[in-house]
């Protein structure tokens, strides 16, 4: 494998076919590293709630517009007048399980009908495994059912039907519950200032604060949960953190998000890159474009390792190319490097909300020793397997996969046959204007001659 740099506080270009050049290498070994542990650099404050006064001011705008357009919906009404610690509880973590991948409008009946039935542990405990069945059929994920029916029984005869008081001790006694879950029946049955993270959770706090990187990435998801800690309301935490999946599930949704009628859009961070693209966007049709911005301010990939990378000006021939690889290379290593020995691999164009990305993946075998300079540029060696468990982007991952796919054709039956076009090693021609180079495998250093 190759090195991979830190990629905190830093952006990526925009604009049609732009973008950070990027690509890994093929080799072994691991040097270096941009904090302790191997991990990626702090992400940039933009992407945190560092203001005081903000956070109190997002917290008011949307518990005040929950208050006055929350849905109606049975379980909410249970967890505000049930006095029962334990029925409330029991009622929140009902609708929770149901709600897992399944629509609310569909589980509303289910809900209602399950809660006639079973008002208590203590009555699902009692009730056999075909009457759960039977009563969930249509619901489907059968086993939602049956894990719950297996927690409450455990809760009658091992906990002396008393649910466990906190997100940590829900998510480790009952079966079935996860971070989220207990998370959500902690804060809202007993008050508990947790927070919580789901679909709609992520959604809209990757767009509040304008986070590109991979939601399902581990490390992103790892951020999210600190920052829902962090601005869940100490007050309301219940209230608020469903006044955040309500805000998802009905204007801040997957496709036109309602902006407009979004409670904390001056907040919202994605909005205003918007606003500021819209604008620009004007000012072309009126014949008054400035020199294409970057976006090195949204921070899109802070907190994420990247490859290796340098812009690369429009029109500039392969030999042009090479050259410039090769000066940035020669900086980068403290090194000696020659042109020809660059080799093409690929493109990768990578979509990005608003943003087109062409990566020009090139690669360079190296032998020796390379020593990188930690003080200029954050970075590290990496293998294959720790490039797999390192926070990278999905454009990485879809650059990796290029490089793989050109080793496999090589060695392939195949090897011999005819190259497909503009894939062959010193050809000439020309990249797509506007597009960026990028490098790949810095491994070893040449032997002295």
């Amino acid at each position: 494998m190759g090195p991979l740099r830190a990629a905190a506080a830093r952006g990526l270009r925009r604009g049609g076919g732009r973008g950070r050049g990027a690509a890994p290498g093929a080799g072994k070994g691991s040097k270096g590293s941009a904090a302790p542990g191997g991990r990626p650099a702090p992400p940039a404050a933009l992407h945190l709630f560092g203001d005081p006064a903000e956070v109190e001011a997002l917290r008011g705008r949307l518990l005040a517009w929950y208050d006055q357009s929350k849905r109606d919906l049975p379980w909410r009404a249970l967890a505000v007048t049930e006095p029962d610690v334990n029925r409330r509880a029991y009622a929140v973590w009902v609708s929770e399980i149901m709600l897992q991948q399944t629509q609310v409008a569909t589980v509303i009946d289910y809900y209602n009908r399950w809660m006639q039935k079973w008002p208590t542990l203590q009555a699902l405990a009692e009730a056999s495994l075909e009457e759960v069945n039977e009563l969930w059929a249509g619901l489907g994920y059968y086993s939602r059912g049956k894990r719950l029916q297996e927690a409450a029984r455990k809760v009658v005869s091992e906990l002396a039907g008393q649910m466990p008081r906190t997100a940590e001790e829900l998510q480790k006694l009952l079966p079935g519950v996860g971070r989220y879950t207990a998370g959500a029946i902690a804060s809202i049955s007993y008050g508990q200032a947790t927070g919580v993270v789901d679909g709609n959770v992520i959604r809209v706090l990757c767009r509040l604060r304008c986070i590109g990187a991979d939601p399902s990435s581990p490390a992103v998801i790892d951020r999210l949960w600190a920052m829902a800690n962090a601005l869940v309301d100490r007050s309301r935490p219940g209230d608020f953190n469903q006044a955040l999946m309500e805000l998802g599930a009905t204007v801040c949704t997957p496709k036109a998000p309602l902006c407009g009628e979004c409670p904390v859009k001056q907040h919202c961070r994605a909005r205003l890159r918007v606003e500021k693209e819209l604008a620009l966007a004007s000012r072309k049709l009126l014949g008054k474009l400035p020199p294409v911005p970057d976006v090195e301010d949204c921070g899109l990939l802070a907190g994420l390792w990247e490859f290796p990378s340098v812009p690369l000006a429009p029109g500039l021939q392969q030999e042009q190319q090479r050259e410039v690889l090769q000066d940035h290379l020669q900086a980068w290593t403290g090194q000696p490097v020659a042109a020809g020995s660059l080799r093409f691999m690929g493109e990768v164009v990578h979509v990005f909300s608003h943003i087109h990305q062409t990566y020009v993946v090139y690669s360079l075998p190296l032998d020796g020793d390379v020593t990188l300079d930690l003080a200029s540029s954050p970075s590290r060696w990496v293998t294959e397997e720790e490039f797999r468990a390192s926070a990278v982007s999905t454009a990485m991952k879809k650059v990796l996969k290029v490089c793989e796919r050109q080793r496999g054709e090589e060695s392939g039956p195949a090897k011999g046959s005819k190259r497909k076009r503009g894939a062959k090693p010193g050809a000439g021609g020309s990249t797509r204007p506007g597009t960026q180079l990028s490098l790949r495998a810095f491994l070893r250093a040449p032997n002295p001659p």
